[in-house]
């Protein structure tokens, strides 16, 4: 039974079947009426009773596990939000779902399934929601992609929900200084190169993480949790106190209350969500020198929420935007270090004050954001004398830390963090590695030269897959001291602890014949943060050759949840998405089907590729070519043919990849349009290579053209 057909009284019923609940409550669905006697009966069977079952039902979703100590004390987490709910006259039913440990996988093959379960984290609580037909959520996370996972379950099942984070770890000590996870993983490739001894990263080990609670700098569980303010879906002040903290069991106590008000006021993520939060949260992301991982999570969200958001929006803000916060890891401060100078509202006072950020913005207590600053008791600006918290007008750095490259090694875009010197400029040859565990016995044999640049290819989205964090070889190569003369790029992720000029989701991954596939060792390889650039000193010719001998790799799995998330994956550049709703510029698996040419105008019209609705244009030479919504046409190269008097004409191959076996005609089209804007000029027709044009004189022109470069 759908919410909207909510369960009808039979006049020969008695009211003992039925409550006085709100009838649009999906739970209505399998509490009231006689024929739902089995389904209360149940329910009885576990403790709730006639008062629980006359209240809205919210489910808490709880990833706990002893698998890392960001998930191990989520069960009390879970506990105080539950006695929340249950003071405010809600019905709290507990259940649970997997999380993954990013730091205890990382460096190994198991890491490809974290990024994995950011989406099975999504799956099972939308299940759960929709199977049991709960009223509301409280969403409990721990570990990086509890945060995403469960803030996409909250926009697909778009229940009246309050995101809950678990915490954040408390600093460790040793030899007299704060340190965290981070410090371990760079004391590796430190002892590595023998700067260090094994004594001293025994003693290391043993004290970094001196209890519960998520890694302790601003690294992705705390980047996130901290955007999760900022996008509305958490209250603000709830994302900085410590795991191990009586205010975090406050904070969970409060979000079991709030999310009853917003079943009262029905206040749903779609009622929240907007392109102002996305831009909040990307303002906020910058100014605090928050994890790449963010870019990937803000476009999925945002793509699930249906909220217009592409990579280059990171950058724009990211310019206008300055850092006023440096903390781990560019800097040596933690989120508690934060927390105890009034946390994250700080942050988005002052940038609200600067002109940053939308205060109109709508959050999950049914204020704006500039009301819930007003409501908090956060220390003035003129007492806070930290040497890590900076006023807009005297920033740490002028612009934000997310920069979007682009260049001929990543056409779609791909993400760094700064977290030193904004201006670095690094040319230098290529050292190109098939995968991370290549890189990282290179590395770690002390083969690296000032000046390298490290590329570990295959593991995007698709080709890994699931996009394994390199914070292993980052962290070794910074250990040896190359914190400023080495860069890495790749189609994988980073860590939010990983620091110097890293470049990740280098997108089209390798998987799908982008031109990082294409690098070859010793290539001229330049980053370039001021003008934005990644790029490779060879000519469009020679890739293009490199590109024709170019055959995609066999999938790594062939089976199991590996292969299948392998198979769904979006680009990087659009947030790596697998739910079908989100699908924006997808990239389906490579089955190569049809080699097509035909021909577009240059430079007084562009060619928009179609499937579907939806539009990627892509600039080729001096032809703006558009590669489909879903990216389900490659470019194999650029070809001059013959030009008639009426426009300037480049031949262009194209192959095409599907996953379902066959390409229909009907399903893709290419319409040529004047480059300045305005109607259509005419369409080209891609699998009979003709062009059909809309005025009588282009008719002539382009038929005669396509005639004579028929069979070409």
């Amino acid at each position: 039974m759908s919410q909207q057909e909510a369960p009808k009284r039979q006049d020969d019923e008695s009211d003992v079947f039925y409550s006085d609940k709100d009838s649009n409550l999906p739970s209505t669905d399998v509490t009231e009426g006689a024929d739902r006697a089995p389904h209360r009966s149940m329910f009885r069977a576990m403790g709730f009773d006639d008062d629980d079952l006359s209240s809205p039902m919210v489910g808490v979703a709880n990833p706990a596990a002893d698998i890392t100590p960001c998930n191990v004390h989520l069960d009390d987490v879970a506990e105080a939000a539950v006695e929340g709910i249950d003071a405010a006259g809600g019905m709290p039913i507990e259940f649970g779902t997997i999380t993954i440990s990013d730091a205890i996988s990382m460096g190994t093959e198991g890491m490809k399934a974290s990024l994995i379960s950011r989406e099975v984290i999504a799956d099972s609580v939308e299940l759960v929601s929709f199977g049991e037909r709960m009223d509301a959520l409280v969403t409990v996370a721990g570990c990086d992609k509890n945060l995403p996972g469960m803030m996409m379950a909250a926009i697909r099942t778009d229940l009246p929900t309050v995101f809950l984070y678990g915490g954040s770890i408390m600093p460790g000590e040793h030899q007299g200084r704060s340190v965290t996870i981070q410090n371990v993983f760079e004391g590796v490739g430190t002892f590595a190169e023998g700067q260090m001894s094994a004594e001293e990263l025994d003693d290391l080990e043993r004290h970094a993480c001196p209890g519960a609670g998520s890694c302790g700098g601003m690294f992705t569980a705390n980047t996130m949790a901290s955007i999760s303010e900022a996008l509305g879906l958490a209250p603000l002040g709830s994302a900085d106190a410590p795991a191990e903290s009586p205010e975090r069991y406050d904070i969970a106590a409060r979000a079991g209350e709030a999310v009853l008000q917003a079943v009262k006021e029905d206040l749903r993520p779609s009622d929240i969500l907007s392109k102002k939060s996305f831009e909040n949260a990307i303002a906020l992301q910058v100014a605090i020198g928050g994890s790449t991982n963010a870019v990937l999570h803000l476009l999925a969200l945002a793509a699930e929420a249906g909220v217009d958001l592409t990579i280059e929006e990171f950058d724009a803000i990211s310019r206008r935007t300055p850092k006023i916060a440096n903390l781990q890891p560019g800097g040596t401060k933690t989120m508690n270090d934060l927390h105890e100078e009034g946390g994250v509202p700080v942050i988005i006072r002052r940038l609200l004050d600067g002109g940053h950020f939308h205060g109109d913005a709508m959050t999950v207590t049914g204020r704006t954001i500039k009301e819930e600053l007003a409501e908090l008791e956060l220390p003035a600006d003129e007492e806070i004398t930290s040497d890590f918290i900076y006023p807009v007008e005297d920033p740490y750095q002028a612009e934000g830390a997310i920069k979007i490259l682009t260049g001929n090694l990543a056409p779609d875009g791909a993400v760094l963090k700064v977290t030193g010197d904004d201006a670095f400029h690094h040319q230098g040859p290529a050292r190109v590695f098939e995968d991370e565990e290549a890189a990282m016995e290179y590395v770690q044999e002390g083969h690296i030269k000032s000046g390298d640049v490290i590329v570990i290819r295959n593991e995007g989205p698709q080709g890994g897959p699931g996009m394994r964090e390199m914070l292993g070889v980052t962290a070794a190569v910074v250990g040896q001291g190359h914190e400023d003369d080495v860069a890495l790029l790749t189609d994988g992720r980073f860590s939010g602890a990983t620091r110097g000029p890293m470049v990740g989701h280098v997108a089209p991954e390798a998987a799908v014949g982008g031109p990082i596939a294409l690098l070859e060792d010793g290539d001229e390889i330049t980053v370039d943060i001021p003008a934005r650039e990644l790029s490779v000193d060879v000519s469009d010719a020679e890739l293009d050759q490199r590109r024709e001998a170019w055959t995609p790799r066999d999938p790594r799995y062939t089976s199991g949840v590996l292969a299948k998330y392998g198979q769904t994956f979006g680009s990087a550049a659009n947030g790596a998405v697998t739910s079908p709703g989100a699908k924006q510029n997808w990239a389906p698996p490579k089955t190569v089907l049809n080699r097509i040419r035909f021909v577009i105008s240059s430079p007084r019209y562009r060619l928009d590729v179609r499937r579907g609705r939806g539009r990627f244009d892509r600039r080729v030479g001096n032809a703006l070519v558009g590669q489909g919504e879903r990216e389900d046409a490659q470019l194999l190269g650029v070809q001059k043919v013959h030009s008639p008097s009426c426009v300037r004409l480049w031949g262009i191959r194209y192959q095409f990849w599907s996953r379902v076996g066959d390409v229909n005609e009907s399903e893709v089209s290419w319409v040529l349009r004047p480059r300045g804007g305005g109607s259509p000029q005419g369409y080209v027709d891609g699998m009979a290579s003709r062009v059909t044009p809309t005025s009588r004189r282009q008719r002539r022109c382009f038929e005669n053209t396509a005639r004579r470069n028929s069979g070409r």
